[in-house]
């Protein structure tokens, strides 16, 4: 079955019809040629999902009912966010839609020092609408229950701000990986509890600056390796959402916090 990110549904959303329109109902009706008594899943990135039926089909609106409940969830148990310095040309699009499909709670642009694209406030508001909409479609293709957040584009004194909000940092830096550092990453894996949250910082394609690495470790956040080699900016987020799938939905799970 198709699926859809929809808007948040109301409390009664069981009994009560539910009516999509717009983009909605373009794709279910025009692209997919869906018809009454098809079924769908829908989800409206609460972590309410639910399979619904098409009762009614009008000129712009199609209408649905509840059937049931989704039994399982797709979401990984840890929130992990991205940071990305700007990288050039699509290269961030990939990043999010693939991250997407691998888990990413959320996605950070961030003014790298060594980052050669520079966005505008104007470029910066339609590169995040756009990388929206890319996680939105990437959500509803891998089957995920909750569409991820693409922020605005941050400076470096923001990032170090917002990092102050997660449970565990570590930045993917790329001398640690010529020194043979091996063990941050499989350390912070190993720890991670129930309901923490972690931030993973990647640099742009000239990586970080060191004054960059400095403040970070100033403020508490671990610098760390990803494997022996040095991985492109836009293979190192992938890299790493894969490491913490493996680890904490494949191998041990996520353990409760004490």
């Amino acid at each position: 079955m198709q699926r859809y990110i929809i808007p948040p549904v109301s409390a009664d959303y069981r009994e009560e019809p539910l009516r999509l329109t717009d983009d909605l109902f373009h794709h279910m009706i025009h692209v997919m040629r869906m018809k009454q008594e098809n079924r769908v899943y829908l989800a409206d990135s609460t972590g309410i999902s639910f399979i619904a039926e098409i009762t009614d089909i009008a000129n712009d609106t199609v209408t649905l009912k509840w059937v049931e409940d989704e039994g399982k969830s797709t979401e990984m148990p840890v929130q992990v966010t991205i940071a990305c310095g700007l990288p050039k040309g699509d290269k961030l699009e990939f990043i999010v839609q693939k991250g997407t499909e691998l888990g990413a709670h959320a996605f950070i642009p961030f003014a790298a020092k060594n980052s050669v694209v520079k966005w505008t406030p104007d470029k910066s508001a339609k590169k995040q609408q756009r990388l929206q909409k890319i996680a939105k479609e990437a959500t509803e293709q891998s089957h995920r229950q909750i569409e991820p957040t693409v922020l605005p584009v941050q400076t470096l004194k923001e990032l170090l701000a917002e990092a102050k909000k997660y449970t565990h940092v570590l930045i993917a830096y790329e001398e640690d990986a010529k020194s043979g550092e091996s063990s941050a990453l499989v350390e912070t894996l190993s720890s991670i509890r129930k309901g923490d949250t972690l931030l993973f910082v990647f640099g742009p394609e000239g990586g970080f600056a060191p004054e960059e690495v400095e403040q970070f470790l100033q403020a508490g956040c671990k610098s760390c390796a990803l494997g022996p080699r040095i991985l492109r900016a836009e293979t190192a987020p992938l890299y790493a959402l894969s490491a913490v799938s493996y680890q904490i939905e494949l191998r041990n799970g996520v353990k409760e916090n004490d």
